[in-house]
C-alpha cells in the first residue's frame, strides 16, 4: 500500500463525518445559508434593488427575489463584464465560466472567491466518501485523467474567463498534480479529435487508475485507445483502472457499451456539477441518488415542474419537498446568482439524507400535443426494451413529427444510433412505445384516442451523432446531445446522417 493510499483513508473518515454532520439538520443548514447570503450581499446593487434589508424569512425572500433565467440576470452580469464591483456579490468575481446558451448566446456565469470552494471541495468529497465506504484507495497511487475543455483563460477587466472545467483545472490540489494527465499543453488543444488522439498517445503507457469525463467523450477516448494500441479491451491497456467518475448526462444509455469496451465492471461515481454550482454527488455505492450539497454556499429552492411556467410558481425549500415529484432546481448562491433557474429537473429519492436523481431539462421535452414527455420517460422506455433484447444504443434523440406526409397521423420520431440494429425494428419500436405509454398517461391517451400514431424509429448511421456534434462545433468537452426537443431543429440537421441501408 502506497503512502497516498494509506493517508487517504483517515482523511476520508474525517470528511465523511463532517458531511454526515451537515445532513443531520439539513433544513436548518439551508436556512443559515440563506441568511448568510442575504447578509453578505445586502450592500450590493442587486441587494439594494431587491430590498435585502427587509428579508427575514423565506416568505420575504420569495416576495423580493423573483425566479429568473440568464436573461433576467443579464443586466447585472453586463455590469460585471464592464469591471464594476459589488453588483451581484461583494467585490468582483474572480472568474466567468463561459458556457453556450440557447436563447442568450454565450453565457458568462460568475464564480467568486467564496463560491470556488464549492466546485473543488465537492469533487474531492465525492472521492473521499467513496474511499471511506469501500476502503478502496489504490486508485490514488496511479495516474488520473479528466477529459475536459481547455484550461486556457482570457481576461475581461481583471476577471479570468474560460470553461468551467478549465477554471477548475487551475485549482487542482498540489498533491494531485503529479498524478494528473493529460499535460496542460495537450489540454489546451481546441480540436477535439486531435486532442483525444494526443491524450491517447500521452496516456497509453501510463498506469491509469481513475478516468473522469462525460460518458460519450470518454467512450470516444476508449475507442481511439483501442485503435492505436491494437488491444482488445481497455483493461488490457490500463490494468489498474478501477474507478470511473462521470457527470453531465445519464450514464445508463452508455453503461453497457462502456463496460463492454473496458472488458470488466468497475466502480463508478456520478457527479452533478454545473457552471452555476456543484449541486450534488454520489456518496454511496449502495444507495440510490446523489447527495445534495446542503452546506456549500448554495440555498436551494424547488418548483414543481408542472408550475415552472406559471407567473408565480410555488417555491419550496427542503422542509417542504416530497419524494418522487419532479422539481425544477432554483439556486441562490455566493457566486451572486439569485432565484436562478438552471433548467434542470430532479426528483428526491431520499430525505435522510437528501438524495436526488436528475430527470431531465425543462427545455428538453415534447409537448406538441399536450403530452409533455420528459427525458426520464424516454430513457426509461428505450433502455428497458434494449436491455431485455440485449441491444446496445450508442445515442438517440426524439422530436415530434407534426405534419407527416400522406395523411399519416402525427408521431414522435426517434433518431437512434444502434451498435447493431434490432432484427425486427417495427417490433422493437412497438415495445418502446408501449413502455412510454405506461410511463406517461397523456401520451397513452393520445395514442389510444388516435390523435398520435405510435412512435417511429429512424436509424442514424455509425458515428452520425458524433459528426452532428462536430458540425455544430460542439464535439467534446462539456457538450452533450439533447435527448428531446419540441421542434424539428435537431431532427432536420440529423437527416444528413440517416442510414440509407
Amino acid at each position: 500500500m502506497g503512502i497516498k493510499s494509506l493517508l487517504s483513508k483517515p482523511f476520508a473518515s474525517v470528511i465523511a463525518a463532517q458531511v454526515k454532520a451537515q445532513h443531520k439538520n439539513p433544513v436548518d443548514r439551508q436556512l443559515k445559508v440563506m441568511q448568510h447570503l442575504i447578509v453578505s450581499a445586502k450592500e450590493t446593487q442587486f441587494g439594494i434593488d431587491h430590498h435585502f434589508n427587509t428579508i427575514t424569512s423565506h416568505k420575504d425572500f420569495v416576495k423580493q427575489i423573483t425566479v429568473r433565467d440568464y436573461e433576467g440576470l443579464k443586466p447585472y452580469i453586463e455590469k460585471l463584464k464592464e469591471g464594476k464591483e459589488n453588483i451581484l456579490w461583494k467585490g468582483k468575481p474572480i472568474y466567468f465560466a463561459k458556457t453556450s446558451g440557447t436563447t442568450s448566446g454565450v453565457k458568462y456565469i460568475p464564480i467568486t472567491k467564496e463560491s470556488m470552494p464549492n466546485h473543488i471541495t465537492s469533487a474531492r468529497n465525492a472521492l473521499l466518501l467513496y474511499i471511506n465506504e469501500t476502503k478502496k484507495a489504490a486508485f490514488t497511487e496511479g495516474k488520473m485523467i479528466f477529459l475536459q475543455g481547455s484550461p486556457a483563460l482570457t481576461d475581461m477587466h481583471g476577471i479570468k474567463v474560460g470553461r468551467l472545467s478549465g477554471l477548475v483545472y487551475n485549482h487542482v490540489p498540489n498533491y494531485l498534480l503529479k498524478n494528473r494527465l493529460p499535460s496542460y499543453e495537450t489540454n489546451c488543444i481546441e480540436d477535439w479529435e486531435l486532442k483525444v488522439e494526443t491524450i491517447c498517445k500521452e496516456t497509453m503507457h501510463e498506469n491509469m487508475s481513475l478516468i473522469s469525463g462525460i460518458p460519450p467523450w470518454v467512450l470516444m477516448y476508449f475507442e481511439k485507445l483501442i485503435e492505436l494500441s491494437r488491444k482488445e479491451k481497455i483493461k488490457d491497456i490500463f490494468k489498474n483502472f478501477s474507478l470511473f467518475v462521470y457527470g453531465g448526462v445519464n450514464y445508463e444509455p452508455y453503461r453497457a457499451k462502456i463496460e463492454n469496451i473496458i472488458g470488466k465492471k468497475i466502480d463508478s461515481i456520478e457527479t452533478y456539477p454545473a457552471s452555476e454550482g456543484f449541486i450534488a454527488y454520489q456518496d454511496s455505492q449502495q444507495e440510490e441518488g446523489l447527495l445534495l450539497n446542503v452546506d456549500s454556499g448554495i440555498f436551494f429552492e424547488f418548483i414543481p415542474s408542472s408550475e415552472v411556467f406559471n407567473e408565480n410558481p410555488t417555491r419550496l425549500t427542503l422542509a417542504d419537498i416530497e419524494l418522487g415529484i419532479n422539481y425544477v432546481v432554483i439556486i441562490n448562491s455566493n457566486a451572486g446568482l439569485w432565484g436562478y433557474n438552471i433548467g434542470d429537473t430532479i426528483k428526491f429519492v431520499s430525505t435522510t439524507p437528501h438524495r436526488i436523481v436528475v430527470t431531465g431539462r425543462i427545455k428538453h421535452f415534447i409537448s406538441a400535443f399536450g403530452e409533455h414527455v420528459i427525458g426520464e420517460e424516454v430513457e426509461y422506455a428505450l433502455l428497458k426494451v434494449a436491455e431485455e433484447q440485449n441491444i446496445h444504443i450508442t445515442e438517440f434523440t426524439v422530436a415530434p413529427q407534426v405534419t407527416p406526409e400522406n395523411n399519416v397521423l402525427p408521431y414522435h420520431e426517434w433518431f437512434i444510433e444502434f451498435e447493431q440494429a434490432p432484427n425486427n425494428l417495427e417490433s422493437f419500436a412497438s415495445l418502446v412505445d408501449e413502455q412510454l405509454q405506461q410511463k406517461n398517461i397523456y401520451y397513452k391517451d393520445l395514442i389510444t384516442g388516435k390523435i398520435l400514431h405510435p412512435l417511429k424509429i429512424t436509424i442514424i448511421e455509425k458515428n452520425g451523432f458524433r459528426e452532428y456534434m462536430k458540425s455544430m462545433g460542439k464535439l467534446g468537452g462539456q457538450n452533450k446531445a439533447a435527448r428531446l426537443s419540441n421542434d424539428r431543429t435537431i431532427a432536420n440537421e440529423l437527416q444528413r446522417w440517416v442510414s440509407r441501408s
